[in-house]
C-alpha cells in the first residue's frame, strides 16, 4: 500500500494511472537527470578551457554507464539533507583518480537538484501539452456532432435561458486553449550559481559558462534562482489551472447527468446498494483532483519564502508538493480523455 493515490495498488484505477508522468519523479529518473547535468557541465567547462578536454570526455563516458549505490544515497540524504555530496563522490570514483577533481567543479548541490527538476518538468509540460491537444480535438468533435442541440443554461444553480450545447462545450474548450498556449511559452531555466549564487570560481567566464551549460541541456539560460522560486510557483499555478479547468468540465458533466435528459453517458459506476444507478465517477474524480491541486498552491507559495542565499526547509517543501501536482494534472487529463469518449449525447435535438 502506498501513501500516494497515484502509486496505490488499486486507487490508481480511480485517480488515473499515469506511469508516463509518475515515472519522471522516480529516483532513477531524478538521478539520470542529475548525472546528465554533471556531464553537460564538464563538456561546457571544457569548451571554455576551464577543465581539460580529456576530463570532460572521461566524465561523459563514466556518466553513460554510471550505476549509483542507492542504499548509500539514502543514508547520505538523511545525513546531508541531499544526495549530491554522496552522488558526486560515487561519480568521481567511477571517473577515476586522474580526472575526479573536475567532476562537479564550481557547482553546488542545488544546481544539480534544481536543474534535474527543470529537465523533468520540461518533459511533463510536453506530455500535458499533447494531452490537452488530444482532449481539445475530442471536445471539438463533440461540438461538431451535438453543438446545435439545445440545453438550458443554469446561473447560480437555477434554470436560466435556452442555449446550445456548443455554448457549454466552448466553456470547456477556452480554458484548455489558454493552458495550452501557456505551456507552449514556458521557458524552463537552468540553475547554476555555485556555492552562494555568484559563480565565484569562474571569474568573468561564469555567465558564458552558464549560457553554454543551458544550451547543452536544451533549456533556457537564466541567472541563478536558488532563493527566488517564482518559476516553481508559476508552474504549479499552471498545473492547477489545468486541473481546475478539467474540474469545471467534470462538475458540469456530473450535473448534466443528474438532470438526466441533458446528457447520455456510457461507462458509469455501479452502486452496491442501488442497482439502478450509474454514477458519473470519472466526472467526480475530476472535481476532486481540481480541488486537490488548488490546495497545494498555498504550499508552493509558502516554499517561496527562502532565507538569505539558500533555504533547506522551504526547498524541501517543493519536493513534497510539486510531483503530486504534476501527477494530478496528468491524471486529470487522462480521465478527461476517457470521460469524453464516454459521452454518447449532449443536449436535446
Amino acid at each position: 500500500m502506498s501513501i500516494s493515490v497515484f502509486e496505490h495498488p488499486f486507487l490508481t484505477g480511480l485517480f488515473g494511472r499515469d506511469e508516463e508522468i509518475t515515472g519522471l519523479f522516480v529516483s532513477s529518473a531524478d538521478i539520470a537527470a542529475m548525472v546528465r547535468f554533471e556531464a553537460a557541465l564538464a563538456q561546457a567547462q571544457a569548451s571554455l578551457r576551464l577543465i581539460p578536454a580529456a576530463a570532460a570526455s572521461r566524465i561523459s563516458e563514466a556518466a553513460g554507464t554510471f550505476e549509483p549505490d542507492i542504499a548509500a544515497l539514502e543514508r547520505a540524504a538523511a545525513r546531508d539533507g541531499t544526495i549530491i555530496p554522496e552522488l558526486v563522490g560515487q561519480l568521481r570514483n567511477a571517473v577515476g583518480v586522474e580526472f575526479a577533481s573536475h567532476v562537479h567543479f564550481g557547482a553546488t548541490s542545488q544546481d544539480v537538484i534544481d536543474t534535474s527538476l527543470i529537465l523533468r518538468l520540461k518533459r511533463v509540460s510536453q506530455i500535458l501539452f499533447g494531452r490537452i491537444q488530444q482532449l481539445s480535438g475530442k471536445l471539438g468533435r463533440l461540438e461538431a456532432t451535438f453543438g446545435n442541440n439545445g440545453l438550458t443554461a443554469h446561473t447560480r444553480m437555477q434554470p436560466a435561458i435556452p442555449i446550445m450545447a456548443a455554448d457549454r462545450i466552448a466553456s470547456w474548450l477556452a480554458p484548455l486553449a489558454n493552458c495550452q498556449e501557456r505551456l507552449a511559452t514556458v521557458q524552463f531555466p537552468v540553475q547554476f550559481g555555485g556555492a552562494a549564487g555568484t559563480l565565484e570560481k569562474f571569474g568573468t567566464q561564469g555567465v558564458e559558462l552558464r549560457k553554454e551549460l543551458a544550451k547543452r541541456l536544451d533549456i533556457a539560460d537564466r541567472p541563478q534562482w536558488h532563493n527566488q522560486r517564482a518559476f516553481i510557483a508559476d508552474f504549479g499555478n499552471l498545473l492547477s489551472l489545468i486541473s481546475g479547468s478539467l474540474g469545471k468540465f467534470g462538475l458540469d458533466i456530473a450535473l448534466m447527468a443528474q438532470l438526466g435528459h441533458e446528457l447520455s453517458l456510457a461507462g458509469g459506476g455501479s452502486s452496491s446498494a442501488m442497482s439502478h444507478k450509474q454514477n458519473p465517477v470519472t466526472a467526480e474524480v475530476l472535481v476532486s483532483l481540481a480541488r486537490f491541486n488548488a490546495v497545494q498552491i498555498s504550499g508552493l507559495h509558502q516554499a517561496m519564502v527562502h532565507e538569505q542565499e539558500r533555504s533547506g526547509a522551504a526547498w524541501m517543501l517543493e519536493w513534497m508538493i510539486l510531483p503530486q501536482m504534476a501527477a494530478t494534472s496528468g491524471g486529470a487529463l487522462n480521465l478527461a480523455l476517457a470521460l469524453t469518449d464516454n459521452i454518447v449525447r449532449i443536449g436535446r435535438h
